[in-house]
């Protein structure tokens, strides 16, 4: 169930939120099909889909890629993968580092030291294009090796300083092993704490310590499991170690710390609760010294309710600041509120005198809440998660708190998945019972509301709901967006709601305005789209295919709603 209120977001609230999303330079109102071509910076349906233009992609190639290109062993086929640094998914192809070969899919470790010198020793300028990604890829698989050995060995010293001092009875020696290792390393005490912690953590979680030896996943997607898990009893979180490990190396970090605190708030919903309260005593705030010399003050351990709610007034009054003509990007203008009223000033006291702009009004009191979150959920039947778009994750008893605080001309949606979480079908309402009614109430008006459900299209597609003008229909951009709900570029985390629609095959080349040839992009991904050697194809609704300069393919379906 999406909730939405006002106007779509132009900036992204939560910009710490998801370490995957690219800022760009442009204003994000932009929407391709709102502004007139002749203001359009980059052409919006630049692609290579043509005969032509396909001959003059191969041209552009190097002479071994488009060699193999055209004659094999490798034709791209059998790496289309979801995103991630790991290329050994699929049966091997040929010698050397070029895709599928054997040392593409060789585990880390010496040998595969060796092959990396041996195909570098003379410099990188021989290597095919090919070549040349597997050879980075590999020696991320041996760092992650590396890193694995290097906890494993200092586990081995906990153990031998423990049992020293039990056997001696000298807990000096073991109460400054992190001396030890800060000596040897020349760490500061802090960073010694962290690296000891982590060794503890893989040897607490046997699974992640295989997947980093074996290079299935790197160091920062391992401290990720460590990180959000530490606080959960054992068995809770192997079984949730469990359940990821094996698709983390093709997800990126952002996608990686969704999937996790989807799963804590699922396994542990009650204890999620009592950590928030927990940590609540510890709420304050704090300043530092930013490295440019500026301030920074960030409050912690707040209510998330609260902090959701209060951010998206701040994005409201800095929308409304821009509107009067003042200067600065969005999140400057947010930064401009936010100090303001701490110290006592009002938001208008920072509209400029007398802007060519100018128009009478107060700023708004609320944002615009994108809230996702199981019916079931909303109902008070069960306490599984929700997700809040630019946000993440969130546990039901805040998706209540918000749903509950929602206005009366809130739009309203329903949308089925599948087993997979895809999503399937899709209504809308305006306006819904508010949950202190009973239950029941809240079930018939889902009954009602499932009458009106629009099957989403899948391969082949039937064109039900083709436009013939190049500008969709409001209706059918909706739909593109419950669809995918980022930026179709593989790991793009950023919302669809504020990316291009982009058709797949130009309009100005015979593409449709339909469900199998629309996707979102980001204004980042749609330049890479129409860069010099990429392609990006849709063979079904929604089953984005991607082709790199390196010749190498990888496919995204958008991520699964929360269960």
């Amino acid at each position: 169930m999406n909730e939405k209120r006002g106007s779509d977001y132009d900036e992204d609230p939560m910009p710490w939120a998801s370490e995957e999303e690219v800022p760009v330079p442009w204003d994000d109102e932009y929407d391709e099909n709102q502004i007139p071509e002749s203001e359009i910076l980059c052409d919006p349906d630049a692609d290579y889909d043509d005969d032509a233009e396909h001959a003059s992609w191969l041209r552009s190639l190097p002479e071994d890629v488009r060699a193999e290109y055209l004659a094999g062993p490798w034709t791209g086929e059998r790496e289309a993968e979801p995103a991630g640094f790991l290329h050994h998914d699929h049966e091997p192809s040929g010698l050397g580092f070029a895709s599928g070969g054997v040392l593409d899919t060789l585990e880390p470790g010496p040998w595969l030291a060796k092959a990396l010198t041996t195909a570098t020793s003379q410099g990188h300028c021989d290597l095919g294009e090919s070549e040349l990604i597997g050879v980075l890829c590999g020696w991320h698989r041996l760092i992650s090796w590396a890193q694995a050995e290097q906890a494993t060995t200092i586990t081995a010293l906990t153990d031998r300083r423990w049992q020293q001092s039990a056997e001696l009875d000298r807990p000096d020696l073991f109460d400054h092993l992190d001396d030890e290792v800060a000596a040897a390393l020349r760490l500061t005490g802090r960073s010694a704490d962290r690296l000891l912690s982590a060794a503890a953590g893989l040897a607490r979680l046997a699974d992640v310590r295989t997947a980093l030896s074996r290079g299935d996943i790197d160091w920062p997607r391992a401290s990720l499991f460590l990180e959000q898990l530490a606080l959960l009893p054992d068995d809770v979180a192997i079984g949730i170690v469990a359940s990821l490990i094996g698709r983390a190396g093709v997800m990126t970090t952002g996608q990686l710390r969704a999937a996790l605190i989807r799963a804590i708030l699922a396994a542990d919903p009650e204890a999620t609760q009592r950590r928030q309260e927990a940590g609540r005593k510890e709420a304050e705030v704090q300043v530092w010294t930013e490295p440019s010399g500026n301030a920074a003050l960030v409050g912690r351990e707040l209510r998330p309710s609260e902090v959701i709610t209060a951010n998206e007034r701040l994005s409201e009054q800095a929308r409304w600041l821009k509107s009067r003509g003042a200067d600065g990007s969005i999140d400057q203008l947010r930064a401009a509120v936010f100090i303001a009223l701490l110290n006592g000033c009002s938001v208008e006291s920072l509209v400029p005198a007398d802007p060519e702009s100018a128009r009478n009004g107060e700023p708004p009191l609320a944002g615009t809440v994108n809230l996702t979150m199981p019916l079931s959920a909303w109902l008070g039947l069960t306490n599984n998660p929700g997700e809040l778009a630019s946000y993440g994750p969130v546990d039901a008893v805040t998706c209540r708190q918000l749903a509950d605080a929602m206005a009366s001309d809130t739009q309203w949606c329903l949308t089925l998945t599948n087993p997979a979480g895809r999503a399937v079908a899709h209504a809308c309402a305006r306006g819904a019972p508010g949950r202190s009614l009973d239950r029941c109430t809240g079930i018939r008006w889902a009954a009602d509301l499932k009458q009106r459900l629009r099957l989403l299209e899948t391969a082949p597609c039937g064109h039900g709901r083709q436009s013939g003008s190049y500008k969709p229909p409001a209706s059918l951009r909706h739909l593109i967006v419950i669809r995918q709900r980022t930026c179709s570029f593989p790991g793009c985390r950023r919302p669809a709601r504020r990316a291009d629609l982009d058709h797949t095959v130009p309009f100005h080349r015979g593409g449709i305005s339909c469900e199998c040839n629309l996707a979102p992009l980001c204004r980042r991904h749609h330049q890479a789209k129409q860069a010099h050697g990429w392609r990006l194809t849709q063979a079904a609704p929604g089953r984005m295919t991607w082709r790199t300069p390196s010749g190498r393919v990888y496919q995204t379906t958008g991520d699964p709603y929360p269960a």
